[in-house]
């Protein structure tokens, strides 16, 4: 057995998992630029601050979930690993004066996140999300846009049955009569209540309706909901939501339920889900919108609406699919030499054609030729370029390993001869 191990709710992506993790990356970024949104990076850990000012301190991400960083003096600042990307792309447009360009702006992260959550299938410690904000529109065709996103993402990526669970929270206008009568609901019925809803319903009773406790369950189903208690504004704003999905095609529901885990959405609310596959750990993404975030960050008050979508819940559901897991690209060819020692000519010609931008491997093991070309062949290399005594003459043997053909080909034409194969021939 190992002495070592990777830690507890984490794993070591090998190469053939990473390969379905890289596809989901292009996906993401091939679509983000064709919506107009611009990637950029911020650091994998921020104040601590940042969260419990933007996520806010009731929330089970900050309360359980939270990386929190050891200083290592005591008026160190206090840092944690980053949970999710929004709280630190806001403070990033804030600390930059963004509000300055161009309105809206349109900003997309890929990478890592880290909760300190209980490991489970699908969950992990450190994840993989795609996160997409739009900062300085009001909406609501700008919800519906980013909402379709998500959902093409997903047909993209090849998870069939996607469907959009959809509804409105309110806003400062209309959430605090709501907020009141969700409380006097809740509280009429303490005495059957968790020990965490009870404090909950001190805290942050919205959060009640996210619960993921199963006596929960019909308590949840019977409480007030959001829409009766919508002002004009968010119905109307809610109403237009909607009807720009018709107008996309975009499939949705409305839940009423769906309120979100985090404190700074506002108005629209939405996650992903996979059709007969809903659930409290079942939901592949999800956002909203956050119209009072930029400013609870020391920014003026700007409007923004965001999604992060997970990626590892998506590699997951192609796997539940059957969907054939992507294979690491194989080499277009494979350098082999006749003489097992000569590995200086072999390296100098691979040289060469990676330098044409070609991807090639090298064999650097002092084996026999037949040894060489077997490993090539289990590679799936489409060409072995062998390296013999012809090379006196400026040429090398070029073997199809699929077709099992050979040709005699000038060294200085073999990179425009595999550059042209590699073009017309259409591996796995």
């Amino acid at each position: 057995m190992p002495s070592y191990r990777a830690p507890r709710g984490t794993r070591d992506l090998l190469p053939e998992a990473r390969a379905g993790l890289s596809r989901l990356e292009a996906i993401a970024r091939s679509l983000a630029a064709r919506y107009g949104y611009r990637e950029m990076e911020i650091p994998l850990f921020e104040q601590t601050a940042v969260f419990e000012r933007g996520i806010g301190e009731a929330t089970d991400v900050v309360e359980k979930e939270l990386f929190r960083l050891a200083p290592r003096t005591e008026d160190s600042e206090a840092w944690a690993l980053r949970p999710e990307a929004t709280a630190g792309l806001v403070r990033a447009f804030v600390q930059h004066g963004m509000h300055t360009l161009p309105q809206p702006v349109k900003l997309t992260v890929v990478g890592p996140m880290f909760r300190y959550d209980r490991p489970q299938a699908g969950r992990y410690r450190q994840f993989w999300q795609w996160d997409a904000e739009v900062l300085g529109d009001q909406g609501p065709a700008v919800d519906a846009e980013l909402i379709e996103l998500g959902w093409r993402f997903y047909n993209e990526a090849g998870v069939s049955g996607v469907q959009v669970l959809l509804n409105s929270i309110g806003d400062a206008a209309c959430r605090p009569a709501y907020l009141e009568s969700l409380t006097e609901y809740f509280r009429a019925n303490a005495p059957v209540l968790p020990e965490l809803e009870r404090r909950r319903l001190e805290t942050n009773p919205l959060r009640l309706l996210d619960s993921k406790d199963p006596s929960m369950v019909a308590l949840i189903a019977a409480a007030p909901k959001i829409s009766e208690c919508l002002c004009a504004d968010c119905a109307a704003h809610f109403s237009a939501v909607k009807a720009h999905l018709d107008a996309l095609g975009v499939p949705y529901r409305v839940a009423p339920m769906l309120v979100r885990g985090l404190d700074y959405y506002t108005r629209t609310a939405f996650e992903y889900y996979r059709s007969g596959a809903e659930g409290q750990q079942q939901a592949l993404g999800g956002g909203g919108r956050y119209d009072g975030l930029v400013e609870l960050l020391g920014g003026r008050a700007t409007p923004g609406i965001g999604f992060a979508l997970g990626l590892d819940r998506v590699l997951l559901a192609l796997e539940e699919s059957g969907v054939e897991a992507v294979r690491e690209a194989p080499p277009l060819a494979v350098v082999t030499g006749a003489d097992p020692a000569d590995t200086v000519t072999r390296l100098r010609v691979a040289s060469l054609l990676r330098g044409e931008g070609l991807a090639v491997r090298v064999e650097l093991a002092p084996r026999k030729l037949s040894r060489q070309l077997e490993t090539a062949s289990k590679e799936h290399a489409h060409f072995a370029v062998i390296i013999g005594d012809e090379l006196a003459e400026g040429n090398v043997q070029l073997k199809d390993l699929e077709a099992g053909t050979q040709r005699l080909v000038p060294l200085s034409d073999l990179a425009r001869e595999l550059a042209r194969a590699a073009k017309s021939h259409h591996h796995g």
